[in-house]
């Protein structure tokens, strides 16, 4: 069985794009990369049984994006994995993803 969990659209301590706003598709794609590569790089490529992707959910102002990891309930690495990558969020983008949003020209990475 799989099943995912919600990691969020960027590390918990930085602004996001804001659902509704003009820029808001082309902004929450980077943050949303961005925040992927950074968890990577924390936490290192997904095992076998586990995927980091951007998922889209509906809401009364439009729909909004975040980053989940889907994974294999029947596979430890895949669930550790993921719960991982929930419990252990960073608080703020790395330099790294700094500079890819800096090269993507989005505000809040700055």
């Amino acid at each position: 069985m799989r099943d995912h969990i919600v990691i969020g659209s960027i590390p918990y301590d930085e602004a996001c794009a804001q659902v509704g706003t003009d820029r808001y598709h082309r902004v929450y794609r980077a943050e949303c990369n961005a925040f992927i590569g950074q968890l990577r790089r924390l936490f290192g490529p997904e095992p076998d049984g586990a995927t980091l992707r951007i998922k889209s959910n509906s809401h009364d102002f439009g729909t909004y994006h975040e980053v989940v990891c889907d994974f294999d309930c029947d596979d430890p690495a895949a669930v550790e994995y993921a719960y991982k990558c929930e419990a252990e969020t960073p608080a703020e983008w790395d330099d790294q993803a700094r500079e890819q949003l800096t090269a993507a020209k989005v505000c809040s990475a700055m």
